[in-house]
């Protein structure tokens, strides 16, 4: 009885404390150094009238690797705060972009 009573106090471990909450957005920005900024488009019934609202949200996101780029389809993960915005982690690339990134695009024979 003394076991049981320890097991509920230290939590067992096969019970789950909390589920971090996950968004699939898209990248607008990837230029900061470890940062990404994640565009996620919410669509919503009006109450009143009915028409499907779009709602826009900007997250920042830790890339630890800078693997994301603009136009990438990512999921994110919530996380503890990293820094004043940052309260997400990329936790995968759910679609790369076709699109060259513009730093690599630059002609060589073009000088500003």
């Amino acid at each position: 009885m003394a076991e049981t009573a320890a097991n509920s106090t230290t939590g067992s471990p096969d019970r789950v404390q909390g589920r971090r909450k996950e968004i699939v957005g898209e990248v607008v920005s990837s230029r900061m150094h470890k940062t990404i900024v994640v565009k996620v488009t919410r669509k919503k019934s009006h109450p009143f009238y009915g028409r499907v609202v779009a709602r826009n949200k900007k997250f920042y996101a830790h890339d630890e690797k800078n693997e994301a780029h603009v136009g990438d389809v990512v999921r994110l993960e919530e996380t503890r705060p990293l820094s004043k915005l940052k309260r997400w982690k990329l936790k995968e690339i759910v679609r790369k972009t076709t699109l060259v990134p513009e730093a690599a695009v630059e002609a060589p024979g073009q000088q500003r």
